[in-house]
């Protein structure tokens, strides 16, 4: 983002202006963290924001303040189309394209809204007036956070904005563990902590609040866990029915595909999710070192993402997305060794 797109969001923003906030279809703790940040912001700013999600996300986001606020697409269409339609501005946070939208790609697409895109995928499409793109960024929520320096905002942030994005760099780097994590990224945490962020209670919200039901259905992932040694791979699956067994709610699988990347020499780590009410087997892909689950995804599961982590779908039953999965290792066994 240059220094004259500062400018001039920063003219718009000199104003009051109706504001709706969107993110990406499934929203995880990077979405719903980044979209409450900026909802705060701008709600403290004097502008009418909205936060509009595409459906629901978990349980263990609901305590971040102001995620009773949100609106969900899917079972509040009308009351959504019509913040939609009287916005001026729509910022669109943690995707890059609209199809990352779900069921509300066309309402975004027809907007007259100027549009800005904050984001930190790769290869972001061009349907916004300004882009702050950044690949190199932990998370979306570590942008926010710039985005507010830029707009000389930082005094602005107290305890409701520093425990969002906290939400949203915590929850996207592994709890700080991942390669994007940088001297920048701990720089920004301290000082959210000093803002008011408790780091042992947001922690404890989100990796701690287990239920029976997830423990007995993560004891069932791990027994499906199959190692491919001569790759340098692992994968887990789960079909609809194991999941009805343990009583499956949204998020129940969050971080599950990290225990098969945990592996003594595996660099590759997939898990395959069954969901027959959308037909689809979905996909979530991780890799450690210099190997690109973001292409891979990208090539073979109608996905994409991040170097180390990305996500995909298959529209074939689990049993030969597994056996795609495994045909397509040998081509990429020399990367495998070498990351």
């Amino acid at each position: 983002m240059t220094k004259q797109d500062i400018t001039a969001i920063n003219q718009l923003l000199a104003t009051p202006k109706k504001i709706v906030i969107v993110s990406h279809k499934n929203p995880d703790g990077d979405a719903i963290g980044s979209s409450l940040a900026l909802f705060h912001y701008l709600t403290k700013t004097n502008h009418l924001a909205t936060v509009i999600v595409p459906n629901d996300y978990p349980d263990f986001l609901k305590w971040i303040p102001g995620q009773d606020l949100i609106l969900k697409y899917d079972s509040q269409k009308e009351d959504s189309e019509q913040k939609i339609a009287e916005a001026d501005i729509i910022f669109t946070l943690d995707f890059n394209a609209f199809h990352r939208a779900g069921d509300m790609v066309n309402v975004l697409a027809n907007s007259q809204a100027l549009k800005i895109m904050i984001d930190h995928h790769q290869q972001p499409d061009d349907y916004a007036k300004y882009t702050y793109s950044d690949v190199t960024m932990s998370s979306t929520c570590e942008m926010i956070y710039n985005f507010i320096e830029y707009l000389d905002g930082l005094p602005v942030i107290d305890s409701n904005i520093a425990t969002a994005i906290y939400v949203g760099i915590m929850t996207d780097t592994g709890s700080f563990r991942f390669r994007s994590t940088t001297s920048a990224t701990h720089r920004i945490i301290a000082n959210l902590i000093d803002k008011g962020a408790d780091n042992t209670f947001i922690h404890n919200q989100v990796f701690d609040t287990n239920s029976y039901n997830r423990l007995q259905l993560l004891g069932c992932a791990l027994s499906n866990l199959k190692v491919i040694p001569e790759s340098r791979a692992a994968f887990i699956t789960l079909s609809q029915k194991e999941l009805q067994q343990f009583d499956y709610k949204k998020g129940d699988t969050e971080g599950f595909v990290n225990y098969a990347l945990s592996l003594n020499n595996v660099v590759l780590a997939a898990i395959f999710i069954e969901d027959l009410q959308q037909g689809i087997i979905k996909i979530s892909l991780r890799s450690k070192g210099d190997f690109s689950v973001n292409e891979m995804s990208r090539a073979h599961f109608q996905g994409g993402g991040h170097t180390n982590a990305a996500g995909g779908k298959s529209d074939v039953d689990i049993a030969k997305t597994v056996e795609k999965f495994i045909s397509i290792l040998p081509q990429y066994n020399t990367a495998l060794h070498e990351a």
